[in-house]
């Protein structure tokens, strides 16, 4: 099959598009908690509940643009910027014209969770560059007979799983399929082993530091699928046609059926059958819904040849350009922080997309917590119940004591120092506290002044005085992930 030429009027116009509109907005509202967290790891070859990729991404934009929230949150820009490529070029693997490329770059540009991952950095920015990546590569493999491809495939695994170790679960779901549908030829190719022992050998730092410290992200994906594994099980299914978007279901149900049922697409087949395998893994294991985002992407770009031929009178052109037009105006009303933030408490926006809560109170929590402070001069450290609190106190502090964290990796950077028999705590449990202290008592509740409820409205902040033991021996029972 010829490849059609790219279009790169399209793809570059969407991508001016979606560049300027997040970077006008990237400095809205305020830190994710997870991105004030990595602005306080240290560099390092991964972490107990993560490798190092995208806290290093931060860290390296904050430096080269100076440290604001715009700066920290160029990298997703990029990411998403990078993912309307590729994702053009894998509609043109599949035979896509002009018209399906079209569809693909403008339909992507403002769609659901990708546009909430272009807004915020996160692991899930880079993740989602790098599966689409990958796909892209093996589709190159298989549909195009080049074996050699594999090569590729395991070069960007590697990279990935300096990010997260999420993409084996794409390369699992992967050969699952390819054994299940075929060719299973590809599957004794000396090139796609070659590519798995590449992915290993460009990975292999953070897999020795997962391996020397007894494999930490095991006991963190232990308790994530403890606290929230039932809740991701309920939301996997429906929040799959939340992903893109509602109003481009259609295209990528197009896709998946194309792939099943086209001839000439029978090499890459595998690809919808490993779509139900991810989602049965990540069903069963209590992942986060969007998991299997990428391979939902690649369905996508399928669907989108098979639209675009659809799509061939002016009534058809109309109606689809008025779908992703109508996704579009959706997506970015939810994922973007387009309202005022003192009117979006009272809207369902909040509810609708956990990552607004999660990013709006952390000056004002800071304030409230310095005054308590203040009143307690003889407080000698900070300890918060999670690192989005102690992210926060450390950006925006001033005058506090040093501020600790039992939360995931944070832990490694206490206990506090010995001395401090007064220190100040935020969000921790008070039945927990009672055990550790002489006394401990209740100072402040954290309050955003925003009604919206997030994990930290309604802490309460205490002054604790004589801790029980030294605090060699008492941080082990500050440790938690989640």
């Amino acid at each position: 099959m010829q490849l059609p030429p790219l279009h790169r009027a399209h793809l570059v116009a969407a991508s001016a598009v979606l560049a300027t509109v997040l970077a006008i907005l990237n400095g809205r509202y305020d830190y994710h908690r997870d991105e004030l967290y990595f602005r306080m790891l240290d560099p390092a070859w991964g972490y107990v509940d993560q490798p190092p990729l995208t806290p290093l991404l931060g860290k390296a934009a904050t430096a080269l643009l100076g440290d604001s929230l715009w700066a920290f949150r160029f990298p997703s820009i990029l990411c998403m910027v990078g993912l309307l490529w590729i994702a053009a070029l894998l509609t043109r693997e599949f035979g896509g014209g002009k018209a399906a490329q079209a569809l693909c770059v403008w339909g992507l540009a403002f769609a659901g969770v990708a546009l909430a991952f272009g807004h915020q950095l996160s692991t899930n920015s880079v993740d989602l560059v790098v599966w689409v990546a990958a796909i892209l590569f093996a589709v190159k493999a298989l549909l195009r007979d080049h074996p050699k491809w594999w090569l590729a495939v395991g070069a960007m695994a590697g990279v990935g799983l300096y990010n997260k170790h999420l993409i084996v679960l794409l390369l699992l779901s992967l050969g699952l399929a390819l054994l299940a549908v075929g060719p299973r030829k590809a599957l004794l190719s000396k090139w796609l082993w070659a590519g798995a022992g590449l992915a290993l050998v460009i990975g292999s730092p953070n897999l020795v530091y997962q391996a020397v410290n007894d494999w930490p992200q095991l006991e963190m994906a232990s308790a994530i699928n403890e606290t929230d594994g039932t809740e991701n099980r309920i939301l996997l299914l429906p929040f799959q046609f939340l992903l893109i978007g509602l109003f481009l279901v259609p295209v990528w149900i197009a896709g998946f059926a194309a792939l099943l049922r086209r001839p000439e697409w029978r090499p890459v087949r595998a690809l919808a059958v490993a779509y139900p395998i991810l989602l049965a893994i990540t069903l069963v294991t209590g992942g986060q819904f969007y998991y299997p985002m990428g391979l939902v992407m690649a369905l996508y770009a399928a669907g989108c040849v098979r639209v675009a031929a659809w799509a061939a009178t002016p009534g058809r052109r109309r109606t689809l350009v008025a779908g992703v037009a109508l996704n579009s105006a959706i997506s970015a009303l939810v994922a973007l922080p387009l309202l005022p933030v003192e009117v979006v408490g009272g809207t369902p926006i909040a509810a609708m997309n956990s990552s607004v809560p999660d990013g709006v109170g952390w000056q004002t929590y800071t304030d409230q917590v310095e005054a308590v402070v203040a009143a307690n001069p003889e407080a000698g450290a900070v300890i918060t119940a999670n690192y989005g609190e102690a992210g926060a106190l450390v950006r925006y502090g001033e005058g506090l004591p040093p501020v600790f964290s039992g939360h995931n990796a944070l832990h490694e950077y206490g206990p506090p120092p010995a001395g401090p028999d007064t220190v100040v705590t935020v969000g921790l449990d008070a039945a927990g506290l009672s055990r550790l202290f002489d006394s401990c008592e209740p100072a402040a509740e954290l309050d955003n002044g925003l009604g919206v409820d997030n994990e930290e409205q309604g802490a309460v902040v205490a002054v604790c005085h004589g801790p029980v033991e030294e605090w060699a021996q008492l941080w082990p029972e500050f440790q938690h992930y989640g």
